[in-house]
């Protein structure tokens, strides 16, 4: 059974979220404030954490580095605030996935259907992975096709498909590949990912695999 860490200063909402997963069949423990989702963690051992970014003690993104100080669990985090910083801030520092306040019991429990499925053991990803018509060798560092990729975006590629349905942000997608010093350097992305989408998927236009995240970063969509 998938146990589930779910924080949030809302009653309601935890209350409505517990009967919904329960309902599902999962184990659920709740928590109210940061603290106690930081102790709860390490009691409870949870497969999944859905940690609401807006925190009565500790903000969400602090909760979030506590947690990657220690343990590589699935976070989704939920955020009712205007704009996208905080949530580009809870990518940066770790989390998975992100919904947005108000939103459809269905479509965070979708996402948690995702990011559980993909909450692999670390070496069990396979080194053949299909885009479109395409397979990519991430071993051999082939394309099927005779497509030829260079080593940047190789870099960029290897990044997506190792963390497929993940949402990878622009800032930890320009500092792994090209250093700290490009972290805002977005347009550099926008090109290389243009470049990907016109080698790989059948409809560069329309990309079904190399999916962008306005504002916030990509995800490899299998």
């Amino acid at each position: 059974m998938t146990r589930i860490l779910i924080v949030d200063d809302e009653p309601q909402l935890l209350r409505a979220l517990r009967i919904n997963l329960v309902a599902r069949h999962y184990e659920v423990a709740l928590a109210d404030d940061g603290g106690s989702a930081l102790r709860q963690a390490a009691q409870f051992h949870p497969d999944l954490v859905v940690l609401d970014l807006g925190l009565p003690d500790i903000d969400g993104v602090e909760v979030v580095c506590g947690l990657r100080g220690w343990t590589s669990v699935p976070i989704i985090v939920l955020s009712g605030r205007v704009g996208s910083q905080d949530k580009i801030d809870a990518l940066d520092a770790g989390a998975d996935d992100y919904v947005t306040k108000p939103f459809d019991i269905e479509e965070l429990l979708a996402r948690i259907r995702a990011v559980t499925r993909r909450a692999v053991p670390h070496g069990t990803q396979p080194a053949q992975i299909r885009i479109g018509e395409r397979t990519v060798d991430l071993a051999a560092k082939t394309v099927s096709g005779d497509v030829r990729l260079t080593p940047t975006e190789w870099r960029l590629l290897e990044l997506l498909l190792r963390n497929p349905g993940r949402l990878i942000s622009q800032r930890q997608m320009l500092t792994e590949v090209w250093g700290a010093g490009y972290a805002k350097e977005t347009h550099y992305l926008r090109q290389y990912m243009a470049q990907l989408r016109r080698k790989l998927e059948p409809d560069p236009a329309r990309p079904a695999h190399l999916i962008t995240e306005p504002g916030m970063g990509y995800r490899f969509a299998p």
